[in-house]
């Protein structure tokens, strides 16, 4: 790096991005949390970079800034502005209106100027825009696991029951921790089921673990229908909704990371959802938690295994 003017430049990639104010606090410290700056943010883009980058590659993203840190004002931003670099990814997403262009991270060198901004979380998009069914058709579906407090114990228990029951459909799964308070539960698919589908299956799925654990789990959207009960959020498999990727900074003091785990992991007492932050998140994806995630599987013979397991 190398400072002049306010600005510092840094290599990633084949790229050199100028960065500005990267001593600038984004997560202040206090109550047991560390701090750390933008600076700090851009490193560790840099340093995940090889991690995260096949999560995001092809797919819209939602750029949760927070110009001031966590403690200010922030906004969500759909489109890309037109003072982006012109080597960042871009896509036309059709909507009601018109269109948006949403930007996508293809690169390191994307990353590092994101950080730049003061994107702090990555919402990605389940599709992606090289499918052979286009951004229609997701490649993911996700299981939100949100629990009513930070009662780690009731995500741990709701996740080992849809575990099982995603083995009893012969559906490959894989757990992340939100960075937040609960668990994604991801399921790879190949793409041949549009998002329609995908939310059915999804919405179907999760009234069977509810029906088998009625006073543990739920699919009320309103929290005051909820009560102590564990909400499945199944409302991102549906188009142009999206959900946090992985490896991504949560805004949250300590900058939280949305970490994959094992199956296995989720046993271990000190698992909970803000278990990494910047300063471990590299380590914890260096050991290839998901590399033994099966082969995508279209939905067509889990939804018959799932109508008899209901009969």
């Amino acid at each position: 790096m190398s400072d002049g003017d306010g600005a510092t430049t840094v290599r990633a990639g084949r790229r050199t991005v100028e960065v500005k104010r990267v001593d600038k606090v984004l997560f202040p410290g206090g109550g047991g949390a560390k701090e750390y700056t933008k600076g700090d943010l851009i490193e560790y883009h840099r340093a995940v970079a090889p991690h995260m980058l096949p999560h995001l590659r092809g797919r819209p993203l939602m750029l949760e800034r927070h110009p001031d840190g966590v403690d200010g004002p922030t906004f969500m931003q759909k489109n890309t502005p037109e003072h982006y670099p012109d080597w960042i990814t871009r896509v036309e997403v059709p909507k009601e209106d018109g269109t948006v262009t949403h930007t996508v991270c293809d690169d390191t060198a994307t990353l590092v100027f994101l950080a730049d901004q003061a994107c702090l979380t990555l919402h990605r998009w389940l599709s992606r825009t090289d499918s052979a069914g286009g951004l229609n058709h997701p490649d993911r579906l996700v299981f939100d696991l949100d629990p009513p407090d930070d009662d780690f114990e009731q995500v741990r228990a709701a996740a080992h029951a849809l575990h099982g029951l995603l083995d009893e459909l012969e559906l490959p799964s894989a757990p992340m921790t939100t960075g937040s308070r609960g668990l994604h539960v991801v399921v790879p698919l190949d793409g041949r089921d549009d998002f329609d589908t995908v939310r059915d299956f999804a919405h179907e799925v999760a009234e069977a673990l509810v029906a088998a654990h009625p006073d543990r789990l739920t699919t009320a959207a309103r929290k005051k229908d909820r009560g102590d009960r564990l909400y499945l959020d199944v409302q991102r498999n549906a188009y142009a909704q999206t959900a946090v990727a992985p490896y991504t900074v949560r805004a949250r003091p300590g900058a939280p990371v949305a970490a994959p785990v094992t199956w296995d992991a989720v046993d271990d007492p000190e698992l909970h959802a803000r278990r990494w932050t910047i300063a471990d998140a590299v380590e914890q994806a260096a050991t290839e938690p998901w590399a033994e995630l099966g082969r995508a599987r279209a939905l067509g013979p889990a939804r018959r295994r799932l109508a008899t397991l209901r009969d």
